[in-house]
Order: structure tokens, then C-alpha cells, then sequence
């Protein structure tokens, strides 16, 4: 497993709830893509804005983040995002009450 965590500057004051009616407009696009386990959508009182998500592997999780997706995200939101890739070996999960391994 993958864990993506991409972040970006906010138009300067847009606060949490006209970002969080942004989120809400864009997670649609996110439903049945190939290798998305989970998408986190973030946001910080500093203007910081972005996603935490967890992939199957990388490849897939590079096919969404390419160049038309970074201008995409840059017009919409004013700034260039940066990502980050994790492997992610272990998984804690509370709410299924189990822990995962992934070589």
C-alpha cells in the first residue's frame, strides 16, 4: 500500500467552510478510481489544504497525480500541490477492530 499526501496553499483567507464546499464538489470525481483505497480530504487554519491517500500502489496513485492533474489543481485552487509517497507496511485500523501487513 501507498499513502499520497498532497498539499497546497489556499486562496489567501478562504476559510474552512467555502473549502470544505469545494472538497464536496470534487470527491465524485474520486469514487471507483483504479487503486483508491481512501481519499482524506485536509485543511488547515494556516491556508494549507490538500489529501491523504491511501493507493494500492504507486503507479496508480501517479497515474491520477500528472502534469494536466497538477494544472487542474493550480487553477482551481491558486497553487501548484506538492505530494509525497509513503509505503505504508502496517495499517491500524479501529473501526474493523484489525491490523494489516503489506509486504
Amino acid at each position: 500500500m501507498i499513502v499520497a499526501i498532497v498539499r497546497f496553499k489556499l486562496p489567501a483567507g478562504m476559510a474552512r467552510d467555502k473549502a470544505t464546499a469545494l472538497f464536496k464538489q470534487t470527491a465524485p470525481r474520486y469514487r471507483g478510481l483504479p487503486g483508491l483505497v481512501r481519499k482524506y480530504y485536509i485543511w488547515n487554519a494556516d491556508g494549507t489544504a490538500g489529501g491523504c491517500y491511501l493507493w494500492q500502489t504507486r503507479q496508480q496513485a501517479e497515474q491520477l497525480f500528472n502534469r494536466e492533474w497538477r494544472a487542474t489543481m493550480a487553477e482551481r485552487y491558486g497553487a501548484e500541490p506538492e505530494v509525497d509517497y509513503f509505503e505504508t507496511p502496517v495499517i491500524v485500523d479501529n473501526l474493523e477492530g484489525k491490523i494489516d501487513e503489506f509486504a
